[in-house]
């Protein structure tokens, strides 16, 4: 099924018509998550995403740039990560050639030299000023819990203003604020003063009825017979003592794999062979083989 025509923000009228724009373009989500979600563009708020890795936080940024016919700026966090690599930098080997470039024709005005050096084409912007600049947009503040504490406090001001300082240029204030959807998979609590700021919304795993048709969506040659079988052994794995149970990214990628072989039909040996789709830790695979495939198959 091809995707729709974007659709612009304001034309968005309900949780109902978020959901059907987000059906339109393979993503498939409750009406409490259609509800947050739309709460979160009516009101100007970020959106708040908790929930294990895998179920989809990312893929909801991805799809809704999609639907919105926006851009889609993504800040991927991790630990280290500080205010000039989220924010902006400047471009020291362009400014070291504007200097040679006045050197050679003889300009010795260092106060008009130093001026031009912080010109703002010699400004990097990165995925924050990026997001500002660009209207409308979605910005995906990606696995914040991986930043430090310090970067998450930096963040707190950029979300609630939606401007910031470039002390060489000015304020920069965003037109019209980006849609933000910043995620976390609870390695570490994130801080009440930024949830306060955002729309919260803890995703579950689908239930079963729901996953197989996730996976019927987003792969429309996979049997409905595959689907479910593939969707059920997924959520027996989750019951399981795993070290990284399967989210729904897993489960589309192992029915990939099996509409790649041409398999219809899920069997134990089939499934063995194909495991590293779904399961990305030995100790797991060593599990759920010891555990018995046919009996996450036939229900034990």
């Amino acid at each position: 099924m091809g995707e729709t025509a974007p659709m612009a923000m304001d034309q968005v009228g309900s949780p109902a018509e978020l959901a059907a724009m987000l059906d339109a373009h393979a993503y498939l989500c409750d009406e409490g998550l259609a509800t947050a979600c739309y709460l979160a563009l009516r009101m100007g708020r970020p959106l708040f995403l908790e929930g294990e890795a895998g179920v989809g936080k990312t893929e909801l940024a991805k799809t809704l740039a999609r639907g919105l016919g926006a851009p889609l700026i993504r800040l991927q966090c991790y630990e280290g990560l500080d205010a000039s690599q989220a924010l902006y930098d400047w471009d020291f080997p362009r400014q070291l050639l504007h200097l040679r470039a006045a050197e050679a024709a003889g300009v010795d005005d260092v106060a008009r030299l130093e001026g031009e050096l912080y010109d703002r084409r010699f400004l990097l912007a990165r995925p924050l000023l990026q997001a500002l600049e660009t209207s409308p947009s979605v910005l995906l503040v990606d696995e914040l819990d991986r930043a430090d504490d310090e970067f998450e406090a930096f963040l707190l001001e950029v979300l609630s203003d939606f401007t910031i300082t470039v002390p060489e240029l000015g304020t920069i204030r965003a037109e019209r604020p980006p849609v933000v959807v910043v995620t976390s998979n609870r390695t570490r609590e994130v801080h009440d003063a930024l949830k306060r700021r955002c729309l919260y919304h803890w995703l579950e795993h689908p239930s079963f009825d729901r996953e197989v048709a996730i996976i019927r969506r987003r792969l429309p040659g996979a049997t409905e017979r595959l689907a479910g079988q593939v969707a059920r052994v997924a959520q027996r794995m989750r019951e399981t003592d795993l070290l990284k149970p399967p989210g729904v990214a897993e489960t589309i990628d192992w029915t990939e794999a099996l509409v790649a072989l041409g398999v219809r039909d899920l069997d134990p040996g089939t499934a063995a062979v194909t495991l590293g789709a779904v399961l990305k830790y030995r100790e797991d695979q060593q599990r759920v083989l010891g555990g018995g495939l046919e009996a996450l198959l036939n229900g034990g």
